[in-house]
């Protein structure tokens, strides 16, 4: 197995228990309070791994180039986790995370478009098949908020989406020539600042002291979980293609359907069942073409 797989699949890993610890976590928490709680941790848990790697001693030979598309990834990092953690608020984790994997259809895209990497005739199969699960998937009913604001997860899962695929993007061309954990490092301060403007900006400060135990305790593992599933997605984007990594990792929406069902007792109806099928048939494609 090359080593990109490896790290691609550690990454998907975490990436399906993350979803679920966030969901127990931002139970009773304003979602833009929880996402910079959040980072806080992924923070200090990339810079621990910068250091121990010895990896900040490069940052002097980082060239501008290389901080405007970490930068720029780090605030798409930012957006994609707020409108994902207040459509995770009001919807479910088997409504809000088959939008948020239906990001790689548009990563694909512009993978092909900016980074020349190709695009053919069975990659295109599997993004109809991702496609189509998607739409299976998304459930209509039983939103956890009032009818005013029943469709508002589905629109900012899709945001969420949208501003995945430039994380990425940007992220492939911003760690070219620095180490991953670096730029790992880099980025995720970018989103600890714009994460905490938007509690300021909210004005939800506030809210602090109004945090449960069990809460903090969720909210502290699903940030370490979050650190740990970047820094294996950026050390595979930084040595794979992004064609081939992105599909790897959105397999983690097997595993947040299935701890969903287990810790949350969301059950899948035989619609979404298929869905998840197509999903996931669709990925494999993806993966192995």
């Amino acid at each position: 197995m090359e080593t990109w797989i490896l790290y691609a699949l550690l990454a998907s890993g975490f990436a399906g228990i993350t979803t679920i610890l966030a969901k127990i976590g931002i139970s009773g928490v304003n979602s833009h309070l929880a996402t910079a709680i959040r980072t806080g941790v992924i923070v200090i848990f990339s810079w621990i791994i910068v250091f121990l790697f010895g990896s900040h001693t490069e940052i002097s030979f980082v060239s501008g180039r290389t901080w405007f598309f970490l930068i720029a990834s780090g605030l798409a990092t930012g957006a994609s986790w707020l409108c994902f953690f207040y459509a995770l608020k009001l919807g479910t984790v088997s409504q809000v995370s088959p939008l948020k994997k239906s990001s790689m259809v548009l990563t694909l895209i512009l993978a092909f478009v900016i980074l020349g990497e190709p695009l053919g005739i069975w990659q295109l199969v599997g993004m109809a098949f991702i496609i189509i699960g998607t739409a299976l998937m998304i459930k209509f009913k039983k939103a956890e908020v009032s009818n005013e604001k029943k469709y508002h997860w589905l629109i900012f899962g899709l945001l969420a989406a949208v501003f995945a695929s430039l994380v990425t993007i940007f992220g492939a061309i911003g760690i070219q020539d620095v180490d991953a954990n670096l730029g790992n490092g880099i980025r995720v301060i970018v989103v600890l600042g714009a994460s905490w403007m938007m509690v300021f900006v909210t004005k939800n400060c506030g809210g602090i002291k109004k945090i449960s135990g069990k809460s903090w305790l969720f909210l502290v593992l699903s940030g370490i979980t979050t650190g740990a599933s970047w820094l294996f997605y950026f050390s595979a984007l930084q040595i794979g293609p992004a064609s081939g990594v992105v599909p790897i990792d959105k397999l983690s929406i097997l595993l947040n359907i299935f701890f969903a069902y287990i810790f949350l007792g969301e059950k899948q109806k035989p619609k979404q069942l298929a869905g998840l099928m197509c999903l996931t048939i669709g990925t494999l494609l993806l993966v192995m073409i």
